[in-house]
């Protein structure tokens, strides 16, 4: 069965409610994402400086989070787009991703079906914390996010019973 076959098939089974069912899941998605998405810990964040003792001569890891960062930056980054890719880096924070995500939600067209929805993130760093660069995220978000696209589709198909 083809890519082309499947969505027919998914067109069939939503019937009307094939914009809410694309809606949903597309919004499942951006949460997730946004969820997903660390926000810097300075419990981990190390630096080598020289010790205040010059008569040890030693060097101490101390705590100190690197030059311009700001905790929040990439969670509040995540923006959604329909058709066309935009790549803008937002200036700002959001910790919590509750902003981000209202931004996502009131995105998202009520007509959804048919059409090509994209969630981007343009910080430079974001295919580092993809690839595990942060310890909060290991196994990155979006990877993670891709295979639960089948269960977000699932969910909200059964939401429409």
């Amino acid at each position: 069965m083809s890519f082309s076959d499947d969505i027919a098939k998914f067109v069939k089974k939503c019937g009307t409610n094939t914009d809410l069912v694309v809606r949903k899941t597309v919004l499942n998605i951006g949460t997730k994402l946004v969820e997903r998405t660390p926000v810097g810990d300075t419990e981990y964040w190390t630096s080598l400086q020289p010790s205040s003792n010059i008569a040890t001569h030693k060097v101490e890891y101390k705590r100190k989070p690197p030059p311009g960062y700001v905790g929040g930056h990439a969670r509040a980054n995540w923006t959604y787009s329909e058709g066309v890719r935009v790549e803008r880096e937002i200036k700002g924070i959001d910790k919590t991703g509750t902003s981000t995500i209202a931004n996502i939600i009131s995105s998202v067209p009520v007509k959804a079906a048919g059409k090509v929805h994209y969630i981007q993130n343009s910080v430079p760093y974001i295919q580092a914390l993809e690839d595990g660069h942060s310890r909060q995220a290991p196994n990155g978000m979006v990877g993670l996010t891709q295979i639960e696209f089948k269960d977000f589709l699932t969910k909200a198909l059964a939401e429409l019973k």
